[in-house]
């Protein structure tokens, strides 16, 4: 059986737009071994089709259904929740409007069931502020990952984790955060893709969202040092990756 993949994208395929050396071989590595893969990623400010052209800039050919984002999973634990749809104040992009409207809900700044935080290329303050004031009136407050910030050309810019620590501060209730490192990202991927942990493979380059969370999913994880961790760093954790490889250049397909 051809084993699965799920590929965390910066700092394992790309740095910003610019392709990691090795990486298209290794995705045509994956398709000639006929192994099924989804670059995954916490970025819920694109939609699929808007990361996929992205990556086609830079040299990668990814198709938008290899692709998954925080969002999309934030959209599948909302509609198993709510199987019949609901009402959501939501604070993102595209990527993540997109996906609720698709799944059923409903988009409205009152009487709203949900406050869904994601990603902003401009954090608007007075929307932050509304999403306080509904979550302190009792809607539940959800968060698409925990990230802190995000890189820009232009320096470091604030991410999902630092708005939901502010609207947390402000409101006092915490945020229920759906992308990695939380297990249930890596599980709503899988079932995507339609495969087994146990026949899965998680490749990133983070210990603290992409490595703990695949090992928190029972998956095999890979750490490529490609990206924010250095191999001295990686002792300093309490749980480690199955293999560690400088890059996905040097990841054979179906290692165990």
């Amino acid at each position: 059986m051809a084993r699965s993949y799920l590929i965390d994208m910066d700092g394992v395929l790309v740095h910003g737009r610019r392709p990691i050396a090795g990486a298209a071989q290794f995705l045509d590595r994956l398709r000639a071994a006929g192994s099924p893969f989804l670059v995954l990623t916490n970025n819920s400010i694109f939609t699929p089709g808007d990361l996929a052209h992205r990556l086609r800039a830079g040299g990668l050919e990814v198709e938008r259904e290899r692709i998954f984002t925080s969002a999309m999973a934030t959209a599948a634990f909302l509609r198993s929740q709510s199987p019949a749809g609901g009402t959501a104040f939501v604070i993102g992009e595209s990527g993540l409007t997109s996906v609720l409207h698709a799944s059923g809900f409903t988009l409205a700044d009152s009487g709203v069931e949900y406050v869904v935080l994601g990603e902003q290329q401009s954090y608007d303050l007075d929307t932050i502020t509304r999403g306080i004031q509904l979550i302190a009136g009792g809607a539940h407050f959800i968060a698409t990952n925990p990230d802190a910030s995000f890189p820009r050309d232009t320096g470091l810019a604030p991410a999902c984790g630092a708005m939901a620590a502010l609207m947390e501060r402000a409101s006092g209730v915490a945020p229920f955060f759906i992308g990695k490192p939380n297990p249930l990202m890596m599980r709503t991927a899988l079932n995507h893709l339609g495969a087994h942990s146990e026949d899965a493979v998680m490749v990133g380059d983070n210990m603290a969202t992409d490595i703990i969370g695949g090992v928190q999913s029972g998956m095999e994880t890979v750490l490529v040092l490609s990206g924010v961790t250095s191999s001295a760093q990686v002792a300093r954790y309490a749980y480690q990756p199955t293999h560690v490889v400088e890059s996905v250049a040097d990841l054979p397909i179906g290692w165990r």
